[in-house]
Parts: structure tokens; C-alpha cells; sequence
């Protein structure tokens, strides 16, 4: 039998809710694990995440999977990544209200069915998620609660990408999150760059 997961994978891979299907390759559903402790949001996929269906595979992924190495996380094992829009917004523009709108109930259920302990919001997008007014520069590193679940903003890989000097407050960002996860889910867990 199908799981509700699996189910709400075949509905997402279908959907034509709003403009971003018609210009589209492949929807992006997320992907890892599906009872991880730890979800990470983003924007929306690029142009590589269009063409391979799969999420933070470019330059902004492999930036984002050293991250989670350097934390002994890995997409397998511990996380799950999925994005505000599941569709690549055409020149990688930033995703329209109602894209946003149309996508975000799809997103709230994989958060419900994996149902972590730990949500990271990659980007000021993702951060609209929580409350449109913050801003990243300010949100981020702070502790924030949405439904219950504890929230982390942070900056987008691809904003460290830009500027190299948002790299070190998002290492700190990840450490918190990391001694989080000790706390929360694995006393054991373990990495050889966070005493």
C-alpha cells in the first residue's frame, strides 16, 4: 500500500496549480530522509534542480552538503530538503505571492508527514514562510518557533556563494543547530570540526 508520502509525491509531480508548470522540466518534490529530524527549506529550484529534479544540486547544493558534512549530517541519514516553490521560477527569479501560495500547502504536509524537530529556512523567501516582515540579515541565528517546531534562518547557500563574508555567522548558525540536535534528538551525534 502506498504511503501518504508517496501519495502526495504523485499529486506534486501533476501539479498545474500555477504558471511555474508551464515553463518548468521537472517538479522538485524535496528529497532524504523521510522521518529526518531536520528539514531544510529553500526558494525554489534552479536551473540544474529543473533539469535533474532534485533539489540543491548546483553550486548552492554542493556548498550546502559540505555544510551538513562539516555538522555530520548528511541528506540520507538526517535531513530532508524541499523548497517554498516546487517549479523553477523562469531566470530564477524570486517566487510570485501566489506561486508561493499555490505551493506552500504541499510543503506544510511533507513538513507534517516527516514531522522534525528542526526546521532550517535557507534564505529570506524561505523565511517569508514564518513572518514576511523579518529580514534574514536580522532573523538569522536566532531561535524561532512556527507550528510548534523550532525554526532557524539562515543565509542561502547561494547568498555565501555571492558574499563569501556571510560564510562564517552561517557556520555559527549550523553549530546551533548542531548542538540542537545533540540536545533534541542524539546526545551521540557527533562531528570532528564542532567540539
Amino acid at each position: 500500500m502506498e504511503s501518504e508520502f508517496d501519495l502526495l509525491k504523485k499529486e506534486v509531480l501533476l501539479c498545474t496549480k500555477c504558471v511555474l508548470c508551464k515553463t518548468r522540466k521537472n517538479v522538485v518534490f524535496g528529497e532524504g530522509n523521510t522521518n529526518a529530524k531536520i528539514i531544510l527549506i529553500g526558494e525554489g529550484p534552479g536551473n540544474d534542480e529543473d533539469i535533474q529534479g532534485r533539489p540543491f544540486v548546483g553550486r548552492s547544493g554542493q556548498l550546502l552538503d559540505k555544510i551538513l558534512d562539516s555538522c555530520g549530517f548528511n541528506r540520507k541519514d538526517h535531513v530532508f530538503i524541499g523548497n517554498i516553490v516546487k517549479c523553477r521560477p523562469p531566470q530564477n527569479r524570486v517566487p510570485l505571492p501566489e506561486e508561493r501560495e499555490a505551493c506552500v500547502p504541499y510543503l506544510l504536509k511533507q513538513v507534517e508527514l516527516i514531522n522534525p524537530k528542526i526546521i532550517i529556512l535557507l534564505g529570506a523567501t524561505a523565511l517569508s514562510l514564518v513572518n514576511p516582515a523579518l529580514k534574514i540579515s536580522k532573523a538569522r541565528g536566532s531561535w524561532l518557533s512556527y507550528n510548534n517546531r523550532l525554526v532557524m534562518p539562515t543565509y542561502h547557500p547561494s547568498a555565501l556563494l555571492r558574499n563569501p563574508n556571510l560564510k562564517s555567522d552561517t557556520w555559527e548558525d549550523f553549530k546551533k543547530v548542531f548542538y540542537k540536535y545533540k540536545e533534541l534528538v542524539d546526545n551521540n551525534h557527533f562531528s570532528k570540526y564542532i567540539n
